[in-house]
């Protein structure tokens, strides 16, 4: 019975709170059920944790100037290929003897773009193949979902997409949530993505010169979808006032004449001048500060404590929350002024999040990340991965709106959602062949924990690669 209830405990370690075991000598199962939450929290001792750095990830100025610098080259390009070009006739009535023109410079491509893409997957899809549990992984994924951009914007986000969730998101999962909210707002990423890079104050000097005008969406979403959620007490005005209070907050063109290429900077010329009013409160017109200091009152509202809890509790443990769980996460949040490493060990200490049944399913990028765990195959190539995910509905960095992935069961056991997750695991258990042993591979997932039907299922499966399958949609697989 103990060892039933050790296992069982170890399984809510690895599918709750990480991405499952992975296979051959991990022993992975066997270290969770030792110290369950104790195995859960290691991952939390080093605020480094969940930085991710390589010689090959390069930061965003940098992949946004590489763009820029492809731009210009196929301008000129252009340019040079309409000035020679030649004509029919203008060739006919050359004198003899004449040269042709040079033929143009070959046209540069944007391949480039989607290559970087590939190359920050990979980063991420290798990280999280890497640690025990998971948590931390778990974390960011989270964090990433809740302040999304999307790839599909347009080739600067696309280009940034992993550069924006290793410069604005990582650093702070472990931190301070005001830090991260401002991190998140001034990188070029999001500045792109909700358009705030092109907002302009009417009554600033570039809003008289050019008749350019305001663009609400970056404010909007900081109060709906950031910090204090959509019954988070505020009103169309104070949507108005945010967007005032953060024009001028933009992205360094190729010219360079404000700074570095790709940078965040504050135009000062495109700021809306004068003191805003914003939930009640004056900010006076301090430039960049005025914005920033609103951005920390909006980090540090009683509101955002209680949206922020709901959601964590709600990715966690179960997609109606536990009241009592999301009140202590509120309280902590709050008081702990919206630190985020004493939210996850309030939530990985609290009884509730154990007792509760493995109910949600896992995400699809959850999903795939625990199969390619389990079978302990790190993949060099992203493709496959980044393939599956587009068959699950859920493309990495590119939710279909900036409220992110839905993080229910609603949104992903469907009858097709479900259907392609079996074609996956067929997928998965072809390509192994005879190379893993399901009976091993559900033993490394739950062990004791496993039921008796899923064993049961699995000793009566037609081939090992039918077996296989069946372990990668099982319940002790599939739930969270």
């Amino acid at each position: 019975m103990t060892a039933s209830i050790n296992a069982q405990m170890a399984l809510v370690a690895l599918n709750r709170f990480g991405l499952g075991a992975r296979g051959g000598n991990s022993g992975d199962l066997a270290n969770a059920a030792s110290d369950p939450k104790g195995f859960v929290k290691s991952e939390l001792a080093s605020p480094r944790t969940a930085l991710l750095e390589g010689p090959n990830l390069r930061p965003s100025e940098d992949l946004l100037a590489e763009m820029y610098g492809v731009i210009r080259q196929r301008r000129e390009a252009r340019a040079q290929t309409n000035q020679t070009a030649p004509n029919a006739q203008t060739m006919s009535d050359a004198p003899p003897g004449t040269a042709p023109p040079p033929p143009p410079k070959p046209q540069p491509n944007f391949n480039f773009i989607q290559e970087r893409f590939r190359s920050d997957a990979l980063a991420r899809i290798q990280r999280a193949h890497a640690p025990a549990c998971g948590f931390v992984e778990r974390l960011v994924g989270f964090w990433s979902n809740h302040f999304c951009i999307s790839a599909v914007k347009g080739p600067g986000v696309r280009i940034s997409a992993g550069a924006f969730e290793r410069e604005a998101i990582r650093p702070h999962v472990l931190g301070s949530f005001a830090d991260m909210v401002k991190a998140v707002e001034q990188h070029p990423a999001m500045l792109a993505y909700l358009d705030n890079a092109v907002s302009v104050g009417p009554n600033s000097r570039a809003g008289q010169n050019r008749k350019r005008g305001l663009n609400e969406n970056l404010a909007r979403e900081t109060l709906e979808l950031h910090t204090l959620g959509v019954d988070g007490g505020y009103t169309q005005a104070d949507v108005t006032s945010l967007a005032r209070i953060i024009t001028g907050w933009t992205i360094v063109g190729p010219p360079g004449q404000l700074g570095r290429p790709g940078t965040f900077v504050f135009n000062k010329n495109a700021h809306e001048p004068g003191a805003q009013i914003l939930l009640g409160k004056t900010y006076a017109d301090e430039g960049v500060v005025q914005g920033e200091k609103a951005l920390y009152d909006l980090a540090h509202h009683p509101a955002a404590a209680k949206f922020i809890a709901t959601k964590f509790a709600r990715h966690f443990v179960a997609d109606d929350p536990p009241p009592a769980l999301v009140e202590k996460l509120t309280n902590v949040f709050r008081d702990s002024d919206g630190d985020l490493k004493a939210l996850s060990l309030v939530l990985v200490d609290d009884d509730t999040a154990w007792s509760a049944p493995l109910t949600k399913i896992r995400s699809p990028y959850d999903y795939i990340i625990a199969a390619s765990r389990l079978i302990a195959r790190v993949p060099d190539q992203p493709q496959r991965y980044l393939g599956s995910l587009i068959l699950m509905g859920a493309p990495l960095w590119q939710p279909p709106g900036p409220n992110g992935f839905a993080d229910t069961n609603a949104a992903w056991a469907t009858p097709n959602g479900m259907k392609t997750r079996l074609d996956i695991a067929g997928q998965i258990a072809k390509r192994l062949g005879n190379l893993t042993d399901p009976e091993e591979a559900l033993d490394a997932v739950a062990g004791p924990a496993a039921s008796a039907e899923t064993r049961q299922a699995i000793g009566r499966a037609e081939s090992r690669e039918q077996a296989m399958a069946l372990v990668l949609m099982s319940p002790e697989f599939q739930r969270r």
